[in-house]
């Protein structure tokens, strides 16, 4: 017998999914650096380039990426969405839990639960 509830369910996530790409965990800093060529005038002002880091621990390893200007505002955004995630994630761990709780107790016959 198919379970249609969670077949539903599964492909009501599938679209809320969808919805949030791109996504992606890490972080993004800004970062200042010198560039090191010797007659660069921004560099011998004091001042620095503005540079942006994307890191991210891939299979344990954490990496840090030099990310293009121009990425820079899908990348935060494929960051915000996968904060999202994780925090639907965690939503539908507990619906989960509490929904076998809730099943567990309606199959005990009355006077048995602990």
């Amino acid at each position: 017998m198919k379970n249609t509830h969670a077949s539903s369910d599964c492909q009501a996530f599938l679209k809320e999914l969808a919805r949030l790409w791109p996504l992606t965990k890490g972080s993004l800093a800004e970062v200042a650096k010198s560039c090191g060529r010797p007659a660069c005038g921004t560099c011998q002002r004091g001042t620095r380039h503005r540079a942006y880091l994307y890191t991210v621990t891939q299979r344990g390893q954490r990496r840090c990426l030099y990310v293009p200007e121009d990425l820079v505002p899908v990348l935060r955004q494929a960051l915000a969405n996968g904060r999202r995630l994780q925090e639907r994630l965690a939503d539908l761990g507990v619906a989960l839990v509490e929904g076998r709780r809730r099943d567990r107790r309606r199959r005990e016959p009355p006077g048995t639960s602990a």
